[in-house]
């Protein structure tokens, strides 16, 4: 099968973590909107990314991933264990929402200058509290199986460490086996071949994970 995803065609967003997954799993899929730097409608869909796999059209990151796992061999065949993986991703999705909020916390019709002090709390509190208590959960959540929760995991720390740097290198002291999990998934040859090319988009200022120097923890 071939599928066709669409997504926002300058960022890496949501639609990222579901390129990941496409790329490890050798897929034969056409990222639409890179090509044709629009994103259509689609009444099944409240929002992108959606996958079209035949005639089926699939809205959200995690219930797209759910879809694909077992196909490309990124997800076991038990219903259970398929189940678990889900919750995972749906835990991640909540985690990168937390992480779009550090620069827009009142709303994202509104620029981040707009909201800036707000944003600065918002940052102080997730990096204080929050970061630390996710990190921890997935720290002892994931095992050791590879499957599209780890790319996902890769893609939280790489965005992370974009967006924030400083207090990254600090926590990552205490999370060697996430950091460890991440060197792991960076060096598979499909993802290294695809982080490597033009079609991983760069990280930017219009994305969820943002580098805005005064949210980070200063030393």
């Amino acid at each position: 099968m071939r599928y066709e995803l669409f997504y926002w065609p300058s960022i890496q967003g949501r639609g990222e973590f579901v390129r990941l997954a496409l790329e490890e799993g050798g897929a034969d899929y056409r990222d639409v909107c890179r090509s044709s730097r629009r994103l259509p409608e689609n009444p099944q869909a409240f929002a992108p990314p959606f996958l079209k796999a035949g005639k089926l059209i699939i809205p959200q990151t995690a219930n797209i991933l759910l879809y694909l796992g077992p196909r490309l061999g990124l997800a076991p065949k038990s219903e259970g264990e398929r189940l678990r993986l889900h919750g995972l991703q749906l835990t991640i999705a909540d985690w990168l929402a937390e992480v779009h909020d550090t620069h827009h916390p009142i709303a994202s019709s509104l620029y981040y200058e707009d909201q800036k002090r707000e944003a600065q709390r918002r940052a102080r509190i997730f990096l204080k509290e929050r970061l630390p208590k996710f990190m921890r959960y997935f720290e002892r959540a994931v095992d050791e199986k590879f499957c599209y929760v780890h790319l996902s995991l890769f893609q939280m720390i790489e965005g992370l460490r974009y967006a924030f740097p400083q207090r990254m290198a600090k926590l990552e002291k205490k999370h060697g086996r996430l950091v460890r999990l991440r060197d792991r998934v960076a060096a598979r040859p499909r993802l290294a071949a695809y982080l490597a090319s033009l079609r991983r988009i760069p990280f930017n200022q219009q994305g969820i994970f943002r580098h805005y120097p005064e949210l980070d923890e200063r030393r």
